[in-house]
């Protein structure tokens, strides 16, 4: 048998070697460079079209441009062909970036004044505040992802095109909705303190945790998708490989959400001790007018 990795191994119906459009996605990657260039564009040469627009640091805007590369890694790449047919694991990964790596790194690059305009008028602001409701965007994401990795829904998922597709859509929607309360990037729509946004992070590492535990301890294979994939061609068994995806997932949660947690402490800290400074030099100024006022 055949066990070219780049799609000439004949399992699940997908036999036919996959060319290079299939494995690199030139479609996508023009897609992405167009939103690439329109975004620079718009903060910088077009930003006076925009209402209370401000400078947008190079760092942040390079955070735009790495959220832009992890999304064609996961999605344009042969990452996601390899994952899609022959390895959980790989998918697990590749799940990791989509989801809990790329719309925090995207979020932080996004000014309130370039998504404003989106949400004029009272009912898309009805809208907005329903849907970035912190209780429903954990209850949101997190069915999104056990649901999907329930066996019979997975592997439905993964035999048609369309449907995956839709729940992808939905996922990708889903995991913005959950990071958007963390790293909002519009302050009328920010309804956490930092020691909330804290304890949303944890709630939501809680969460997840059950999906994971239940690939990484599952005494066999579960995914019909992979079921005719070599363990030779894997390096692994069939089980280990679903192991090693669980074990992935979780890992890269941790230290995600670790780094989330660290961003937003001391966001905090720095926040308490510039008023600590603030109300010191307000202090020290109303003693000096008093010392002056008593000797005049």
């Amino acid at each position: 048998m055949n066990t070219d990795p780049m799609g000439q191994m004949g399992h699940g119906g997908h036999g036919a070697t996959a060319d290079f459009a299939t494995l690199w996605s030139p479609g996508l990657l023009l897609i992405l460079i167009v939103i690439g260039w329109l975004y620079g564009m718009a903060v910088n040469r077009w930003r006076h079209r925009f209402a209370e627009s401000e400078p947008v640091s190079i760092k942040h805007q390079m955070y735009f441009y790495i959220g832009l590369l992890l999304y064609y890694i996961a999605e344009g790449s042969p990452l996601s062909y390899y994952g899609h047919h022959y390895s959980f694991s790989t998918h697990m990964f590749q799940q990791s970036l989509l989801y809990l790596v790329m719309p925090p790194v995207l979020l932080l690059s996004i000014p309130g004044w370039l998504l404003r305009p989106l949400f004029r008028g009272p009912k898309a602001n009805r809208i907005m505040h329903a849907l970035t409701s912190p209780l429903l965007s954990l209850f949101v994401f997190n069915m999104v992802f056990s649901f999907y990795h329930i066996p019979m829904i997975m592997d439905t998922l993964m035999a048609n095109p369309l449907l995956h597709e839709v729940y992808n859509t939905v996922f990708l929607l889903a995991a913005f909705q959950m990071w958007f309360p963390v790293f909002c990037p519009l302050p009328e729509y920010s309804r956490m303190t930092e020691l909330k946004k804290m304890a949303y992070i944890f709630v939501n590492g809680i969460l997840l945790t059950p999906a994971c535990a239940l690939i990484i301890f599952a005494g066999e294979p579960m995914y019909a998708n992979y079921e005719s994939v070599s363990e030779q061609f894997l390096f692994m068994s069939l089980l280990n490989d679903q192991q090693l995806g669980g074990v992935i997932m979780k890992i890269v949660q941790e230290i995600v959400y670790g780094m989330t947690l660290a961003y937003v402490f001391f966001r905090w800290y720095r926040r308490e001790r510039q008023e600590e400074e603030e109300e010191d030099l307000q202090n020290e100024s109303f003693a000096h007018s008093s010392v002056h006022a008593n000797r005049a």
